[in-house]
């Protein structure tokens, strides 16, 4: 599970990180990953968009709960102060949980090579 400490909850959060972050994609989701300039003061924090098109809200709320968990474990090799958001696509509705481990893996790769 996220810790609540490493969860973005404010608007302003996601729409900055969206706007200026890095982006990577895999079939499956989008990431965008802001890192933090100047001192790197909190944990990496992290957010989900995850819209009607994927389905009904159990569905949606299914595909939340493994991306979180997903996230979670990967939370680690992001930049302390970050923020990532990653968007579930469609295609991810019917996906298990291991393809959308490496999709996410796929997306993150090359935002954090950039980070680095």
């Amino acid at each position: 599970m996220l810790p609540a400490r490493a969860r973005l909850r404010a608007r302003a959060d996601f729409t900055a990180t969206v706007r200026q972050g890095r982006r990577g994609r895999s079939e499956l989701v989008l990431v965008h990953l802001m890192t933090a300039s100047g001192d790197a003061d909190g944990p990496a924090r992290a957010g989900f968009v995850v819209s009607r098109a994927l389905g009904p809200a159990v569905v949606r709320n299914q595909v939340k709960r493994r991306l979180r968990s997903l996230v979670a474990a990967r939370l680690d090799l992001l930049p302390d102060g970050s923020r990532l958001v990653v968007r579930a696509l469609p295609p991810a509705a019917a996906a298990s949980s291991a393809q959308l481990g490496t999709a996410l893996d796929r997306a993150l790769r090359p935002v954090l090579e950039g980070s680095r």
